[in-house]
């Protein structure tokens, strides 16, 4: 198995530090709203490598965190008058509504940031003890130019950044012995969230959350880190830098990056109008298509958001769950005996499918050749198939098509679709719900209908209804 590794820019074999265990650190999305669809692409990605690793055999310690405190969380908080913790709550509830539907398991461990602190304080204090870090005025700076390594990562270098761009110096410029050093503690701000620390009170920078939070519940070396490519400097750059110079050793032995998700080959803003929520999808596709969406390119291609590509999406998908029900339906007629010895050759024919799915995914985890590969596995099937056939060999033969999907988190069997009557049913209880003030409960059903493709919409004239 090879993986493209970001700090040497070469694909290299992997090599676990622990012979058959894998210890993954994948950066996790800031809570402040509904998950957009460019943060779903690393999810369904390295969710992917994970499940991959395991069908290897790996047992992987996948660890995933939500940054649950933040400028943005914040400045939500405050235009709706509510605590930063209610709404870094209430999004993290709906990211994992956004991740169940989009067939994303949960990880290992999902660390919240806020519940870290003790370990932040202790790291930022190691790190003044070391000389790569100092206090003024309540903020804590890092020592960049003190890391020798600093820049191994994005392959920048610190001369080069210094005469570079201005946004890239953090604001204090007059508090810091150099403009690239970066804030590893900020001090408090009326209205804003804070923890008592030995400069004062306030709260962490983000850089230090995650080399925390994996250095907790993975170690001190892990073998691969990974995210959105945008994630590369300063962030991961900067989580290098704290924590090989407060553990002195290698921090991750693999960097694994995505690349970006552009809308109709424009970058995603709000600007444009062209930003999209998860859940806004789910609105017109099962979030099953939009998984297959994402795993129809290399992960380290751009990939362009695009209603035909999601049209043509559900069409493959749909072929791939067809050929699974026509096997089902055959099962249903066939005769219970053993597989014959021209069923047994044509089975183990099928093997050479699987042998070029899993070369795909050995190969810096190609997930476009692997669709390929479960393809061909599905014409095959179709025309080695049929009513004469037994079912032990149909079942094998499902089980080995269901196999593959499932390790690209696809879901070859239909869902089983809710009658009419049942859906007005939910939909009643959800009012009662409402009225009743239990909106927990009104939320779960919505919640339910959706994971069922049946969208609501609350209007005027009472709930509405459709089929995603």
């Amino acid at each position: 198995m090879k993986i493209y590794n970001t700090i040497t820019k070469k694909k290299e074999p992997f090599i676990p530090l622990e012979e058959g265990k894998v210890k993954m650190y994948v950066c996790g999305p800031t809570v402040y709203n509904f998950i957009h669809i460019g943060n779903a692409r690393p999810m369904i990605v390295f969710d992917t490598v994970r499940r991959y690793m395991e069908y290897r055999g790996y047992e992987v310690n996948y660890v995933s965190n939500f940054t649950d405190v933040d400028d943005k969380i914040i400045k939500k908080a405050l235009e709706e008058g509510v605590s930063a913790q209610e709404i870094s709550e209430r999004y993290i509830a709906e990211c994992k509504k956004d991740m169940e539907m989009m067939n994303v398991k949960p990880a290992v461990t999902h660390p919240l940031a806020t519940q870290e602190i003790g370990g932040m304080l202790e790291m930022i204090q190691q790190l003044i003890e070391k000389g790569y870090a100092y206090a003024v005025n309540g903020t804590v700076y890092f020592r960049t130019r003190k890391f020798a390594d600093y820049g191994k990562l994005s392959h920048k270098n610190l001369d080069d950044l210094r005469s570079g761009s201005r946004s890239l110096l953090v604001s204090g410029e007059d508090e810091k012995e150099d403009p690239l050093d970066f804030v590893l503690w900020k001090p408090k701000k009326e209205g804003e969230p804070a923890w008592e620390s030995p400069w004062g009170q306030g709260r962490p920078g983000w850089h230090i959350e995650c080399s925390v939070m994996s250095k907790k519940y993975l170690g001190e070396q892990i073998d691969i880190h990974a995210g959105g490519e945008d994630l590369v400097f300063p962030h991961h750059e900067n989580e290098i830098a704290q924590s090989e110079a407060c553990n002195g050793r290698e921090f991750a032995r693999y960097w694994m990056h995505n690349a970006f998700l552009n809308i109709d080959n424009r970058k995603m803003s709000k600007s444009l109008g062209n930003f999209f929520t998860v859940r806004e999808i789910s609105e017109k596709y099962d979030l099953q298509v939009l998984r297959f969406f994402m795993l129809s390119a290399h992960y380290r291609s751009p990939l362009n958001f695009s209603a035909d590509l999601m049209e043509a999406s559900r069409n493959s998908l749909d072929r791939i769950v067809t050929a699974a029900e026509n096997l089902k339906h055959l099962m249903g007629n066939a005769e219970c005996n053993a597989m014959t010895e021209s069923e047994l050759a044509l089975y183990e024919a099928s093997q050479e499918f699987v042998k070029k799915f899993e070369e795909a995914m050995d190969d810096d985890f190609n997930t476009a050749d692997a669709i390929a590969a479960v393809f061909e596995l599905v014409k095959y099937l179709n025309t080695h198939t049929d009513g004469a056939h037994t079912k032990e060999y149909l079942e094998k033969c499902l089980e080995r098509l269901k196999t593959l999907c499932e390790i690209l988190g696809l879901i070859a069997e239909k869902k089983e679709e809710l009658l009419d009557e049942d859906i007005e049913a939910l939909i009643e209880e959800r009012q009662q719900a409402r009225k009743a003030k239990n909106f927990a409960r009104a939320d779960e059903i919505r919640g339910i209908l959706l994971e069922k493709g049946i969208v609501l919409e609350d209007t005027r004239e009472g709930v509405k209804w459709k089929r995603a």
